[in-house]
């Protein structure tokens, strides 16, 4: 089974850093500019601790992400694991596979890094992804995917 590149800890605890920025900035306004006469304990304070608290539990949550996430190309399936609280094992047959995409944010652009998004037929939100490539192989995964689509093809339509 193949790893993620160590890498997308920096994508995913920096995305985690983030949101908790935004948290903590709502709630630190919040408390700044709301009357809080009712609650007087409710002080900018809190936004900066909920923001503390949020990053701390980010980081965390991209570490352990990083450990259980991994994914193997075999004979007629893509295999994937992954899932922190609830660990998820995905088999994608290839004959359900419809297209193959590689995406770069700007932030994985920045650590060099790409993601492979896997859509297959059925039902919604089934599509699947594969972040914390490089790019060579993520562009290899893409090739080797999509041939192995277009050879398990049904020969008959109908």
């Amino acid at each position: 089974m193949e790893r993620l590149n160590p890498r997308v800890r920096i994508v995913w605890a920096v995305g985690a850093l983030v949101t908790a920025l935004v948290l903590g900035g709502i709630v630190a306004g919040v408390a700044l500019f709301a009357d809080t006469s009712a609650l007087p304990w409710f002080t900018p304070v809190y936004g900066v601790a909920a923001s503390l608290l949020v990053g701390i539990i980010g980081v965390v949550f991209a570490v352990r992400r990083y450990r259980v996430f991994r994914f193997e190309v075999r004979e007629d399936t893509l295999f994937l694991q992954r899932g922190v609280v609830t660990r998820v094992r995905t088999v994608v047959p290839y004959v359900r596979v419809q297209h193959v995409d590689t995406q770069r944010g700007p932030l994985e652009r920045l650590v060099g890094l790409s993601s492979v998004v896997v859509y297959t037929a059925g039902s919604r939100g089934a599509d699947v992804s594969i972040p914390g490539l490089t790019p060579e192989r993520a562009d290899e995964l893409q090739a080797s995917l999509r041939e192995l689509a277009i050879e398990s093809e049904p020969e008959d339509a109908v």
